[in-house]
């Protein structure tokens, strides 16, 4: 349970069918959360079971297959 009982609105959220922005009002009954859009009448459970993943980048990827690549140099004569 991630929000309240009170409805609160979700800031910048699209409503999936009628395509309104700011329409979207998230809130908790019996323990379920829930999301509903104040325009068309939309209500869907929010179903959350685990964190995204996170995406790859080089500042989290893995360190030992980059040591573990080889690349040739070639070495130039800086006067001809």
């Amino acid at each position: 349970m991630a929000f309240s009982t009170k409805k609160q609105f979700i800031a910048g959220v699209t409503c999936p069918k009628c395509s309104l922005l700011d329409k979207i009002q998230a809130f908790s009954t019996d323990g379920v959360d829930y999301r509903e859009c104040i325009s068309c009448g939309f209500l869907d459970e929010m179903r959350v079971y685990s964190a995204p993943r996170e995406i790859e980048t080089r500042v989290n990827a893995d360190a030992a297959g980059e040591a573990n690549k080889v690349s040739a140099v070639k070495l130039m004569d800086p006067k001809g």
